[in-house]
């Protein structure tokens, strides 16, 4: 795995709401992102284990544009943490840090038709299967700057 970085920080407040960017968020163990609706258990997977905190790596964002003409946003995809650098798939069932915080990545992020209705973008799913990002339990919290490395344990 290459060492890489944590690009852009997104959280959304209610299940449905705009992501809004930051510039730094609370990694809660168990939880989740402070002021995200899945911390207080409100997002449409939430009642899914390990799904505290959600990634999806810039390359991809990037090839779905060039593939598919499909342009996302940073945040405008509903994954928490946007990365560079790093294979996310490689992660599942491992450890890694994403700067002071541990996580464990549990499973692949497909994606939804929720997203693909939410974005009102028909081939959006399509466009991410397999590459849809990642979901991670949180094992040890701290604070997420952009910049952050992300590397396994």
């Amino acid at each position: 795995m290459t060492t890489g970085t944590i690009r852009a920080i997104h959280v959304a407040a209610e299940q449905g709401a705009p992501m809004e960017p930051r510039e730094a968020v609370r990694a809660v163990a168990g939880r989740g992102l402070e002021d995200d609706r899945y911390f207080d258990t409100e997002g449409t997977f939430a009642d899914r284990a390990g799904s505290d905190l959600t990634l999806i790596e810039r390359e991809t964002l990037e090839a779905v544009e060039c593939d598919y003409d499909i342009g996302l946003e940073d945040g405008i995809h509903r994954r928490n943490l946007t990365t560079e650098g790093v294979a996310l798939n490689h992660l599942v069932g491992e450890q890694f840090r994403v700067g002071e915080i541990v996580c464990e990545g549990t499973e692949l992020c497909e994606p939804c038709s929720y997203l693909e209705g939410h974005l009102e973008q028909q081939g959006v799913r399509q466009a991410l299967v397999h590459r849809g990002g990642l979901r991670a339990r949180i094992l040890e919290g701290g604070v997420v700057r952009p910049g952050a490395v992300v590397d396994r344990v």
